[in-house]
């Protein structure tokens, strides 16, 4: 039971057809979704990165 084989699913792929093991997907009649629109947002600019002070060693 492969691909050779008409009654199974993996072969009606391979053979390009359609049957009762592989059916056909059929639309549903109703109101489509509306899109999704977008929320404008604001260009937030990120903090400035903080600079680490270098540590002074002192030297004896």
């Amino acid at each position: 039971m492969g691909k050779g084989d008409r009654k199974t699913a993996k072969g009606k792929r391979f053979n390009s057809s359609y049957g009762n093991a592989r059916k056909t997907v059929t639309k549903t009649t109703g109101a489509a979704p509306a899109p999704v629109v977008k929320k404008a947002t604001k260009t937030a600019s990120k903090a400035p990165a903080k600079k680490v002070a270098k540590k002074t060693v002192v030297k004896e």
